[in-house]
């Protein structure tokens, strides 16, 4: 058994932005990732993903993203930026190697791997705040013909066979997959529509007021207050949606998407929506979320909904145990690139705080 003082479980921009303040403070620890490189799950999205914050927020501590200010990175363009951050830094990541449970280990943690057993006296649960595609049950009784998949599993339109489409979701992935699909297919999108930022990327107006928008995520929809905590329960308890791009949805009716009621069962086979339509399609792709799964925890620390119990990512009922890149953490940005620096920092210095506390030789 291998004996480290901190384990990062999950090497994304959660895990990273936590590794690279706890080398600058001194905290011996490793960063286990199950993919085979740094960025890969970034890399398995579909093709034409763009992020609707510019390039100048999409940014790790200690090292700003290299693209165009006023850009919108893509898929790869986030990946290649993680690998050379981890390259930059030197952070002691070690790639393909899955976690398979943690436990209590005596004062510390227990944590079995592809690698084999670990002994660590600090946890970081670095996976982020999206596990398993959330599907509804219905979908089990539609006509087997009907070609399903989530948005986990979509990357490009040439993978939907030929026919109607009906996208389920009408959040940003779901937009986004309903224009991607629009050229060769006829398209409906389902779903309650969430809203969305107030200016449209690329536009002066985001230019002008997107430090506003930063500054609101960040500081003002933060859980240390009433409207941040308001806002925190209504988007998770019960999960919803959270607004889209600006102007997305201007361009999901100019593009001819027909946007429709919910989808909530099935008759004859076929999607039926809140209003009794019953749709005839070829396909639907989910764009439902996801559902935490911390089922390989073997800890007491979640809530009626799966949620970590927490403080700003420290789990104060099992000291040495920790969240990243949880949705709103602290505020509502810490599930975003541009949100989880200030949070790993935060959780760093409680480790490193907690290493010099427990020192033998302050005893």
């Amino acid at each position: 058994m291998r004996n480290i003082d901190t384990i990062v479980v999950g090497g994304s921009q959660a895990g990273l932005a936590t590794s690279y303040h706890l080398k600058r403070l001194g905290v011996d620890h490793e960063v286990l990732d199950e993919n085979d490189e740094v960025g890969a799950s970034w890399r398995r999205r579909w093709e034409s993903l763009r992020l609707f914050t510019p390039g100048k927020y999409n940014t790790l501590p200690g090292m700003p993203y290299p693209g165009e200010p006023w850009s919108y990175p893509g898929k790869d363009d986030i990946a290649n930026y993680l690998q050379a951050y981890s390259r930059e830094f030197k952070l002691p990541v070690r790639t393909g190697i899955k976690v398979h449970a943690v436990g209590a280990n005596g004062g510390g943690y227990l944590l079995e791997s592809s690698d084999g057993p670990i002994s660590a006296t600090n946890v970081v649960v670095a996976t982020g705040a999206f596990h398993n595609p959330r599907i509804p049950v219905f979908a089990g009784s539609l006509d087997p013909n009907i070609a399903q998949f989530h948005s986990a599993d979509y990357r490009e339109a040439s993978q939907i066979p030929k026919g109607p489409v009906l996208v389920v979701g009408a959040g940003q992935s779901g937009a986004e997959i309903a224009l991607d699909a629009i050229d060769n297919h006829q398209v409906w999108i389902s779903g309650k529509d969430n809203g969305e930022e107030p200016f449209s990327r690329g536009s002066f107006t985001e230019r002008v007021f997107s430090p506003i928008g930063k500054f609101a995520v960040t500081k003002v929809v933060n859980v240390a207050n009433p409207i941040g905590r308001k806002v925190r329960n209504h988007f998770l308890y019960p999960p919803r949606g959270i607004p889209r791009a600006g102007g997305t949805k201007k361009k999901i009716l100019e593009a001819g998407i027909e946007w429709v009621g919910k989808t909530t069962g099935t008759k004859d086979g076929q999607p039926q929506l809140d209003d009794g339509r019953v749709l005839d399609v070829t396909s639907i792709i989910w764009c439902t979320g996801f559902a935490a799964d911390y089922s390989w925890i073997d800890l007491p620390v979640f809530d009626d909904y799966g949620y970590p119990i927490h403080n700003r990512g420290v789990v104060e009922s099992h000291p040495g145990l920790y969240f990243m890149g949880l949705l709103f953490q602290s505020a509502l940005a810490s599930a975003l690139i541009v949100g989880v620096g200030r949070d790993a920092k935060y959780v760093a210095e409680h480790i490193a705080v907690r290493r010099d506390a427990t020192s033998p030789m302050l005893q």
